[in-house]
């Protein structure tokens, strides 16, 4: 007789419980272990790409230190980059994808302001943190989870443009006519329009106004006016390579400005050009002292060099745009490594709350919009180098502003 096997409930359940433990604790296991993954997109492409090759090559060698170091909570890090073609509307969309179909962690800001105002938007609806770099108007973000690595104040319109008059005030040649041509890039424009206000209130006559739409690269007849209006200064709300092509257009008509001014340049293909001479601009960071002292400044300025120059490069120094991209990574860093935690109310919470040393100084979130200190700087292009000239404390060793 065929005796029948015994199975007792207990036993078959415990059986069936120990099988079904085993992919739950090999998910758990690959879920520890899988790459952290920061969504983000920039400029690739477009009118802006010149500037977010910038942050690109930051940004990547950001992430492989990072890795180098063990990564993020002991994972590794991907960085997920896509190109939104300067568009803001397809910054949107993009994303979009990265938080419902790609499934990132976290997310770190694009490339300017308006594709920053879509990402904004967008980590809003999902409740995300959204680390950013270079967007210049703060009165336009309300969101409480968005932190900005651009040190402009919370009212760059008046403080900002103070600044940059301040400096003129205090050079070899302070001007009394001012021309103002400006980008309608939001931004620009906004700074701009803060310009002609701050022009007004220092008792500076405005000889000239103009405006163009963004993506313009017909600068000959803006050139012309501004060589007929006879300037002491031009305040160029210059974008990308907005300030390279105005030059060559006044190149083409032997007009040379006595002193002038360039917001948001593409930094190395400015500095190059020998008619942009004793150009000005506003800065947070360039390589030379105070600010190289600064903890990982130099390693980041050595590593920098020689990416950038393998990258072909125009200008390979850190200057503004590359110091507010490592700074936006140095935040969302400082946020994950403080809190332990990926989830974006703590990190939010955290950020809010305290300070993060970055190369460009101590910055802090509790201001209008999340914004802290105006850190800008008047930088001057000398020797074909940028180097800052005001406030006296901060300029390059032995440098002072220049005029024709």
């Amino acid at each position: 007789m065929t005796t029948k096997p015994t199975f007792h409930r207990r036993t078959v359940l415990a059986a069936a419980a120990a099988s079904a433990a085993l992919p739950m604790a090999a998910w758990a296991q690959s879920a520890s272990t899988a790459p952290i993954k920061i969504g983000s997109t920039l400029a690739l492409t477009g009118p802006l790409s010149a500037t977010a090759q910038v942050h690109k090559l930051v940004g990547e060698i950001y992430v492989d230190d990072l890795n180098r170091r063990g990564g993020l909570l002991g994972r590794k890090v991907e960085w997920i980059l896509k190109d939104d073609q300067s568009k803001a509307d397809l910054a949107r969309t993009l994303y979009e994808q990265l938080i419902t179909s790609d499934k990132v962690d976290l997310l770190m800001g694009p490339y300017a302001t308006g594709a920053i105002l879509s990402a904004v938007g967008v980590a809003q609806r999902y409740d995300k943190v959204l680390v950013h770099h270079t967007l210049g108007v703060p009165s336009l973000v309300k969101y409480e989870r968005q932190f900005p690595a651009w040190s402009l104040g919370s009212d760059p319109g008046t403080t900002t443009t103070n600044t940059v008059f301040e400096a003129l005030a205090k050079g070899p040649k302070p001007p009394k006519t001012v021309a103002v041509v400006t980008s309608k890039f939001p931004s620009i424009h906004f700074m701009s329009m803060g310009a002609r206000e701050t022009i007004k209130k220092r008792g500076l006559q405005e000889v000239l106004f103009l405006e163009w739409e963004f993506g313009n690269r017909d600068f000959g007849p803006i050139a012309s006016r501004i060589k007929d209006a006879k300037p002491d200064f031009v305040w160029v709300g210059a974008i990308g390579l907005d300030g390279n092509l105005l030059l060559d257009a006044m190149k083409k008509i032997d007009y040379v400005p006595p002193q002038h001014f360039y917001l948001y340049p593409a930094p190395g293909p400015l500095v190059t050009l020998p008619e942009a001479s004793g150009a000005l601009s506003v800065t947070i960071f360039e390589e030379h002292a105070p600010f190289s002292s600064r903890p990982k400044a130099a390693d980041f300025i050595k590593t920098y060099h020689e990416r950038a120059a393998k990258a072909n490069f125009p200008d390979t120094a850190v200057e503004v745009q590359a110091a507010a991209s490592f700074t936006a990574w140095q935040i969302l860093e400082a946020a994950v490594v403080a809190t332990k935690s990926l989830d974006d109310k703590v990190l939010g919470d955290w950020l809010k709350k305290n300070r993060v040393d970055t190369i460009q100084g101590s910055l802090r979130f509790d201001g209008p919009s999340n914004y802290g200190d105006d850190l800008m700087r008047i930088k001057q292009v000398q020797n074909g180098k940028w180097l800052v000239v005001y406030p006296p404390e901060f300029a390059a060793p032995g440098a002072k502003m220049t005029s024709r």
